[in-house]
């Protein structure tokens, strides 16, 4: 998608939360943060958005709407009010004051520009402003919006990991990892039990700090101080969802909303049970579903903050063959729905269905790329030819078409033959058995699997352990 506006807002002035960053929340989505003295160009698509910002200490300005045309810019300057003379700042009064009038303590104001400018609207209707008038009231949200957390469709990593390592004492976790991963993709992250993909996904997560290596995760470079921050833009998945059984759909998502620092989240909350197709199950006990529903439920629930990176760890573990294929959809869905998704599985099949790319993990990368790139780089091509009686003098035949590498005899009349190009040796070889008046009954190309290509990674490991 090509963006061709600009929402630009520098931070300036002193004054409550003075060290703290304050996030730039666009149609409820958080697209960046600020400090004292930064400044932030978000690139978005020309239409109306409904802009305010908003400290980590649930301060925030009022919202107002914007309306950038296509090439136009439009800037805002915010800095915190001064505060009330009778208010004292100790800790339980400031935080009173905070939940009662926290629309009221960022100001908010555009700036002029260079180049067109943008329009900036009153929330609740349609006339236009000039430039320096905003409304002071809190806005009225128009139609709800999907916006993403950072642009994604534009071939740019939204996480970049290079040699990241992780030490448990004189244990290794993981060694040395290096990968990227695109926007919009479902990238797969395979490896047996013990091999670190856990512990990668925490890493990356912010639970736990790397021993060495760097990454970059959301567009924010992985660091104790940028925890915060990178935690506002990704959701993580568990195995288990842990929701509270003795709550509804409902309750549990308005519950975690809530830890988000998302207000007013009816809207959200909606639109995650629609995308994962619980709309009508809104009012149930989460202790009364199936795990499979209880999965989806998990789903919504990282959906809420509207995350640039979803990391799903084994989502389908201990599900029936259907609520898995469920699942399956639904990852399916937010795929296309350009959702970028980091997801770690013991099912090969799973990820042969649902992943772009793979990475297969065992302590260190064993390897990275498509599925069909990884089986054409391991394993060479082969047919599977069956005739209705062995052959006279299989070796002669073979022996004889340029096109035929090796083969072997698998039994009953079925032969493997190893070529460099199924598609030209296949003619070859028909012309070369009915030639010597084979009956021949079918021939087809071998298909190696992901598991195939998996197996034969991690036997390579247990060899290199063995010697």
């Amino acid at each position: 998608m090509t963006t061709t506006a600009t929402v630009r807002v520098t931070r300036t002035g002193r004054g409550s939360g003075q060290g703290r960053p304050w996030e730039i929340v666009i149609d409820g989505a958080v697209v960046g943060s600020l400090r004292s003295g930064d400044s932030l160009e978000v690139p978005v698509e020309p239409g109306h958005y409904v802009l305010r910002v908003r400290s980590m200490r649930y301060l925030a300005s009022p919202e107002c709407s914007v309306a950038p045309g296509e090439g136009q810019v439009v800037a805002f300057s915010c800095r915190a009010r001064p505060q009330h003379p009778f208010i004292v700042q100790r800790s339980v009064i400031w935080l009173v004051a905070s939940l009662v009038t926290h629309q009221s303590w960022i100001r908010l104001t555009p700036d002029e520009v260079d180049g067109p400018a943008g329009g900036v609207t009153e929330a609740a209707g349609s006339v236009t402003k000039p430039a320096g008038v905003i409304t002071e009231e809190p806005a009225v949200k128009t139609a709800p919006r999907q916006p993403r957390a950072m642009p994604e469709s534009n071939g740019e990593p939204v996480l970049t990991v290079n040699k990241l390592t992780k030490r448990f004492g004189h244990r290794t976790a993981f060694s040395e990892v290096s990968f990227e991963v695109f926007g919009g993709e479902v990238f797969g992250f395979l490896g047996p039990n013990g091999a670190g993909k856990t512990t990668t996904v925490r890493t990356l997560g912010t639970l736990i700090a790397p021993t060495s290596g760097s990454a970059t995760v959301a567009g924010i470079p992985l660091s104790p101080e940028n925890g915060v921050e990178i935690r506002q833009r990704i959701s993580i998945m568990p195995e288990a969802p842990g929701l509270y059984l003795r709550l509804t759909v409902a309750e549990n998502l308005e519950y975690f909303a809530g830890l988000y620092g998302l207000h007013h989240p009816e809207t959200r909350i909606t639109s995650a049970l629609e995308a994962v197709n619980l709309g009508d199950r809104a009012g149930d006990l989460c202790g009364g579903l199936s795990k499979g529903l209880r999965q989806r439920v998990g789903l919504a629930r990282t959906l809420l903050s509207d995350p640039a990176i979803m990391f799903l760890d084994e989502p389908t573990s201990g599900l029936d063959p259907v609520a898995a294929r469920e699942v399956h959809d639904l990852v399916d869905g937010l795929r296309q729905r350009g959702v970028t998704i980091f997801l770690t599985t013991h099912r090969l099949d799973e990820a042969e269905k649902l992943c772009d790319r793979v990475a297969i993990l065992n302590t260190t990368l064993r390897t990275i790329g498509r599925p069909a790139d990884l089986r054409a780089q391991l394993f060479k091509g082969a047919l599977m030819v069956e005739t209705l009686k062995p052959l006279g003098d299989p070796d002669a035949l073979f022996a004889s078409l340029a096109t035929v590498d090796s083969w072997r005899d698998v039994g009953a009349g079925t032969y493997e033959l190893s070529v460099t190009d199924p598609r030209l040796a296949a003619p070859e070889v028909t012309r070369g058995l009915v030639g010597v008046g084979a009956d021949v009954l079918s021939i087809r190309e071998t298909q190696h699997s992901l598991e195939d290509v998996y197996l034969e990674l991690i036997d390579e490991d247990v060899e290199a352990r063995k010697s």
